[in-house]
């Protein structure tokens, strides 16, 4: 797969609203961290404004991202807030530009139809924090988008809650939000649609929010019936958040609904990976390669910068 040019001092970032409308003054934190960073930013006519929920209608926020995305300067773009409205211009932007400037995309959530897109069109992009709100997360949430961005070496490490056999595999990393995943089955960006998306001999790495179980048992069986299940090398699942029930139970937690999904496969899944709408939110370069390690109760994640 193909990727950006990490970024170097001097390199413009720019920040854009693709979904939920936000304000300016909301994001100079990571406007301040950016230039910290030794970058530079610049703001789409997203920021601010503001059309119901959205940053601005259809029309204006595709107009906006398809600036920035055709822009030959640019070499990456934040996208400032998640929420939902990203899927509703997809359709609208072209990316024959982008293929001749190409840059980092980065955000998560929402953004997962980015990823997917750019998944289908064979580009890396990264699974990160947005702006907003970025204050209130762990310091490392910031770090590794950094990283990332410049192509540096890095590891994510978390413990295994449960005793599990030494495994190691190198494989790239796709996925996203788990109900954008699911809302994106039968598309032609969906993780599953071509070939060249096809989640087979990929590490899936899947997180959610706010969900009813019983939601969550029906996108995991829906991506089952699809096969995007089969094949993989390993299933990575971040923070699942929130959840909800009824008064009557559903029955299962979201580990087991999961692991019901996956019966019958051989690749290892890896639950708790502090990735998600947690204060810990770390960056996965999506579609680079990701060793990903099991051993003495820890797992880990690396990735590794061009010069390795």
């Amino acid at each position: 797969m193909k990727h950006p040019d990490f970024l170097s001092p001097g390199a413009l970032v720019a920040i854009v609203a693709t979904a939920r409308w936000v304000e300016k003054k909301d994001l100079k934190y990571a406007e301040e961290l950016l230039l910290q960073w030794g970058f530079k930013v610049v703001f789409g006519q997203s920021i601010g404004a503001k059309h119901h929920q959205l940053a601005g209608d259809d029309h204006s926020r595709a107009q906006d991202l398809q600036w920035a995305l055709d822009h030959p300067e640019i070499k990456a773009i934040w996208c400032a807030k998640g929420g939902y409205g990203t899927i509703r211009i997809l359709d609208k932007l072209s990316f024959d530009e982008f293929f001749l400037h190409p840059k980092w995309i980065v955000g998560y959530s929402d953004i997962t139809a980015l990823h997917a897109e750019l998944h289908r069109l064979g580009w890396a992009s990264i699974h990160g924090q947005m702006p907003l709100a970025l204050r209130q997360k762990s310091e490392e949430t910031a770090l590794t988008i950094r990283r990332a961005l410049c192509g540096e070496t890095y590891a994510i490490s978390w413990p295994l809650l449960e005793p599990s056999e030494d495994f190691s595999i190198e494989a790239p990393i796709v996925g996203g939000n788990l109900s954008l995943i699911y809302s994106l089955l039968g598309s032609e960006s969906s993780f599953h649609g071509s070939s060249a998306a096809s989640t087979q001999g990929k590490i899936l790495f899947i997180e959610d929010l706010d969900e009813y179980l019983y939601h969550i048992d029906r996108m995991m069986h829906s991506l089952k019936r699809s096969g995007m299940l089969r094949g993989l090398k390993a299933l990575v699942v971040g923070g699942m958040t929130q959840m909800k029930d009824h008064d009557i139970p559903f029955g299962y937690d979201p580990k087991a609904i999961i692991l019901a999904a996956v019966v019958g496969q051989s690749y290892p899944v890896i639950f708790d990976a502090p990735v998600g709408h947690q204060k810990d939110n770390r960056a996965l370069p999506f579609g680079l390669p990701c060793r990903l390690t099991l051993k003495s109760g820890q797992a880990k994640m690396e990735f590794y910068g061009p010069a390795q």
